[in-house]
């Protein structure tokens, strides 16, 4: 469908990824999810699981970061991995096509059920849109995420979440 890298994989890897809408689409149905509604009831489209990722990129044993970054929006999460290893999700495609702009595509990061991670690091500004890029490390990464309930507020109004 379309050969334009929308994500890279990088950091601590052993195999860095620059992954098209086909690459993500062929990846194993068993880190497929055809419909994140039964994840998140907000929102549709298909996308795959962050372990299936982290499976293709040979990701290190070193890495305790994953910093999802939107250098589109300028925006950038940087969580603990074992948070979000199984919870973590790449929605990339409405039924057969390309993750719209207008729903946070190309690929947009979900976290299932974000508030059960008992990590003050992971809220709901962790589900980043926009996301081209992920980063895995041994310490935090780069992280400008609100950090008052304020900032929150208006991050949220200004993007309409």
């Amino acid at each position: 469908m379309n050969s334009t890298v929308l994500l890279t994989i990088e950091g601590e890897v052993d195999k860095q990824c620059k992954l098209t809408w086909n690459d993500l689409a062929a990846i194993d149905p068993q880190w497929q999810m055809d419909d994140v509604r039964q994840m998140d009831p907000k929102r549709t489209g298909g996308a795959v699981a962050l372990e299936g990722l982290l499976l293709l990129s040979k990701v290190k044993p070193s890495a305790e970061y994953l910093t999802i970054h939107s250098d589109v929006s300028d925006f950038h999460a940087s969580i603990p991995l074992a948070s979000v290893r199984d919870r973590g999700y790449l929605l990339y495609r409405q039924e057969d096509r390309p993750l719209e702009t207008a729903a946070g595509g190309p690929v947009r990061f979900l976290i299932r059920d974000f508030s059960a991670c008992h990590s003050s690091e992971v809220d709901e500004c962790a589900n980043v849109k926009f996301v081209d890029r992920i980063g895995l490390s041994i310490e935090r990464g780069f992280d400008n995420r609100p950090v008052d309930d304020m900032s929150h507020e208006e991050l949220h109004q200004r993007e309409g979440n």
